[in-house]
């Protein structure tokens, strides 16, 4: 009977260490996590200022301006049902231009501007490495071969 008790404390000692565990990681992720918006998303829903996130959509054609830093651009992302400003201090990627995607983490400050600590800029399925330049893809069978 005493051996019984036993195995039954040490199962629930053990069940209790996982729920433990499984609430502190729960925790630490919940702090962590960087959340994905659209600027749609934003205007809607709202986001509390100094909440990391992820912001994605589209840069404006026109409203990429640099700062006299040198290091700082200014520039807005749109959804297509929203746009919101955002700003950069840092070097930006070769793929980051006005027209293209973007993902940026960061956070909103209080007057409502997106400021990016990362900027992740994404590309379309016509992208093309500089190093593969003069060659042609065929989406059908999947074969590059030099142009003419």
């Amino acid at each position: 009977m005493k051996a019984k008790h036993q195995r039954l404390m040490l199962a629930l000692a053990a069940l209790v260490a996982i729920i433990g565990a499984g609430l502190l990681a729960v925790s630490a992720l919940k702090d962590e996590a960087a959340y994905f918006y659209t600027p749609g998303d934003v205007k809607t829903k709202g986001v509390e200022p100094g909440k990391n996130i992820r912001l994605g959509g589209m840069v404006v054609k026109g409203s990429l301006k640099r700062a006299a830093d040198g290091v700082t651009i200014h520039f807005d992302v749109t959804d297509g049902k929203a746009t919101v400003p955002a700003t950069f201090s840092g070097i930006a990627p070769d793929l980051f231009k006005e027209g293209s995607g973007v993902v940026a983490e960061g956070s909103f400050d209080a007057k409502g501007t997106f400021v990016a600590t990362n900027l992740l800029a994404k590309h379309d399925e016509r992208y093309m490495p500089r190093e593969l330049e003069g060659m042609t893809y065929n989406e059908t069978t999947h074969e590059m071969k030099a142009e003419r």
